[in-house]
């Protein structure tokens, strides 16, 4: 015959409050929620950091950093002054106009050693982008 069971009662345990299933699904979409909400959606860019310098005359300096959830067979770059995921093949082949990196009205050249690439604007304006 198997012993019976007894509820022991301490003085020191903590009662849990009961609570309902609505409770609990509320709670685990709630968190599931913010979960998903802290991740990108793939073949997306946020930009996390930016940072200007403008001490020197006539120049600034500006860098950002930009997280990305590239898709297979792209990395994170830039189209149309902004971050986004390119083909990878622009990368690896230093190729950097053709992800289209200056707005529509601005011309693209490649830097003569291929560390980065130029928009030209049609006053005259240059901007520089070099990849580190």
């Amino acid at each position: 015959m198997a012993p019976a069971v007894r509820s022991i009662k301490r003085k020191d345990a903590i009662n849990w409050p009961r609570m309902s299933t609505t409770f609990w699904a509320v709670l685990l979409l709630t968190a599931l929620l913010i979960v998903y909400c802290g991740q990108l959606a793939a073949g997306t860019c946020e930009i996390v950091t930016l940072d200007r310098d403008s001490s020197q005359p006539r120049r600034t300096i500006a860098r950002q950093t930009a997280r990305c959830a590239c898709k297979k067979g792209q990395i994170a770059g830039t189209t149309r002054a902004r971050p986004a995921c390119v083909d990878a093949r622009i990368v690896k082949t230093k190729q950097w106009c053709d992800m289209v990196p200056c707005l529509e009205d601005e011309g693209c050249d490649l830097l003569v050693n291929k560390s980065g690439w130029t928009c030209t604007q049609p006053s005259g304006r240059v901007k520089t982008t070099t990849v580190s």
